[in-house]
């Protein structure tokens, strides 16, 4: 574009010249100067307008091409894997940090030193922010997808062989264990208190009719702990890391109702105030996109489920 530019303005000056030098009469010279300093003005002025135009359109506006991710490794840092030269084709270069726990994602991103993160669902983001006085939101068109909850056997390969005393590995954080409990509830084991849903503890236990020792440790070691107890509730990512499938070797899966979704969708998370930014909505949108949508189907095979509802 630079090069055209310059062609412009030689043209134009080439053209001065030569009027100059034709033996025309003084006002027929200054007219016909005028009208091509005018017009040679004009093309300079368009072709600076295309040439920023090209250049805004190869690099964000605001120079700021960097998006810094926090995530978990599966899925999370694959997924964005998928879409990285998407990003790259709109000028963005995506660097993605894997972390192996639940706290320090968000706290570097409420520190200011990465832009977002992608490995929580909306429950845990709402009681992190209660508890630790955390300013984290959803990114706009942030919702990015449902990984179902499952029951997978340890020590036993059947739920018909439950016996007294048997101990069931669930996570320990509060929205996840009240997702474990809801879980074991629903597939009959035991009974929660009317009305605690989401905010359910093991203390919200009112029935458990095979004394079940409920074993509550951090979530990613759920599957650690399945040589040594029963039963594991594992979270959908944690259960991928370990070999696990929840299509294929869950024995109960929660049910993906509407609330379920909304509550346990998987987001991308910013600090307040950065929910529209111009990288995380490229971000999002990338995330939302065909390439990661066949990707995430492609690879999982229903352990995750890409969201396409209400955000």
């Amino acid at each position: 574009m630079k090069n055209k530019l310059l062609a412009v303005l030689a043209a134009s000056t080439l053209a001065a010249g030569i009027l100059a030098g034709c033996g025309s009469s003084s006002a027929d010279t200054t007219t016909a100067e005028t009208a091509a300093t005018e017009a040679a003005t004009e093309a300079a002025t368009d072709a600076t307008t295309e040439a920023a135009a090209e250049d805004t359109a190869a690099a964000p506006a605001d120079g700021d091409n960097v998006i810094k991710v926090a995530a978990s490794q599966t899925p999370h840092s694959e997924i964005l894997a998928a879409v990285k030269d998407l990003l790259a084709d709109e000028g963005y270069d995506l660097e993605v940090t894997v972390f192996e726990d639940y706290v320090q994602p968000n706290n570097v991103v409420e520190s200011g030193e990465f832009d977002a993160n992608y490995f929580q669902h909306v429950n845990y983001l709402n009681s992190f922010n209660e508890e630790n006085g955390t300013h984290l939101a959803i990114a706009e068109n942030g919702k990015i997808h449902y990984e179902p909850f499952g029951i997978y056997g340890g020590t036993k390969s059947s739920l018909d062989d439950i016996a007294d005393g048997d101990a069931i590995a669930l996570p320990n954080d509060t929205t996840n264990e009240a997702r474990a409990l809801l879980l074991l509830q629903q597939a009959g084991l035991i009974k929660l208190k009317d009305g605690v849903g989401v905010t359910a503890t093991v203390n919200d236990v009112e029935e458990n009719p095979h004394n079940l020792k409920l074993v509550e440790v951090e979530a990613a070691q759920v599957p650690k702990q399945l040589p040594s107890v029963a039963f594991g509730v594992i979270n959908g990512n944690y259960a991928l890391e370990a070999g696990l499938n929840v299509g294929t070797d869950a024995l109960v899966t929660e049910s993906a109702d509407g609330d379920a979704i909304q509550q346990y969708v998987n987001v991308i998370a910013v600090k307040e105030g950065n929910e529209s930014s111009a990288k995380i909505k490229a971000l999002t949108d990338a995330l939302h996109s065909d390439t990661a949508v066949q990707y995430i189907n492609d690879t999982y095979q229903g352990a995750v489920v890409p969201y396409d509802g209400e955000q």
